[in-house]
């Protein structure tokens, strides 16, 4: 039951949680990137320097592992809030994805439906990771 008192159906648990997950990832996307924004524009008076780089020829497993070596250096400054703002925001639709083959797969038991969604899974990785 929710809390009108209503049951859910399976297909509005995960409308709730597809939209959860796109919320939260926007959000703290937002979060970052205005955080790392706002500390460098604090620390300098200007913003202009941290978005010189360019992420043309990284994909997302360079951008997560450069950012956790960062990390890992306790190097945290306003460019890695920012990256890891854009690694959230590239993130979340790849996890939006993968829950919905996960729902269709394992609730709903739909084989064509998890088969679409495998195959859309599939390219938003190729996407990601092997461009």
């Amino acid at each position: 039951m929710n809390g009108t008192g209503f049951v859910e159906s399976a297909s509005d648990r995960m409308d709730t949680i597809v939209g959860t997950l796109l919320l939260g990832g926007v959000l703290t996307s937002l979060a970052l990137i205005i955080a790392g924004l706002t500390w460098r524009w604090l620390a300098t008076g200007h913003t202009a320097s941290v978005l010189d780089e360019t992420l043309a020829g990284h994909d997302v497993v360079e951008l997560v592992g450069a950012d956790l070596r960062a990390l890992g250096q306790g190097a945290v400054r306003p460019r890695l809030l920012i990256s890891l703002g854009i690694v959230a925001l590239l993130l979340t639709p790849y996890l939006r994805v993968l829950a919905s083959m996960l729902f269709f797969a394992f609730v709903e038991h739909n084989w064509k439906y998890t088969a679409f969604t495998a195959f859309v899974l599939l390219v938003l990785t190729y996407s990601l990771v092997l461009r």
